[in-house]
């Protein structure tokens, strides 16, 4: 995939995971500290590092996290992983160590699906929240 194509993904699929995770007010739980956020003033954090591109558009590698824990505490691993074996249970952890040895390339065409099928989800969400872009 491009590199316009990685960013216009990366932009709607950050969004679409921090108003996922976010209540009917946009405030979403950190899932490494638990600190609450407004949607828009957050990350998509990954547990997997998104360099991995087989999970780098995970809905399950990725979650709502602080601009804190993502940006300068490394992405507060131990304490994403705790969240993640609270929302997903035990395996989680297991499964996506796996899944990040795999290949997974991305043509153009499969990221134009990708990002309309996510901008149609953050209409969704934003419309079902009343809340604004």
């Amino acid at each position: 995939m491009n590199k316009t194509l990685k960013k216009k993904l990366d932009d709607v699929f950050s969004k679409y995971i921090r108003l996922r995770d976010s209540d009917d007010n946009g405030i979403f739980r950190c899932i490494s500290c638990g600190k609450h956020v407004f949607w828009k003033d957050g990350d998509n954090g990954h547990f997997v590092n998104r360099s991995h591109m087989s999970l780098r558009y995970s809905e399950k590698n990725c979650n709502a996290q602080c601009r804190h824990c993502n940006r300068f505490d490394e992405g507060n691993n131990i304490g994403y992983q705790r969240g993640l074996i609270e929302k997903y249970g035990d395996e989680i952890i297991k499964e996506l160590e796996i899944a990040k040895h795999r290949s997974n390339h991305i043509s153009d065409a499969e990221a134009r699906i990708m990002i309309n099928y996510y901008k149609q989800e953050v209409a969704k969400l934003l419309k079902e929240k009343n809340l604004k872009k």
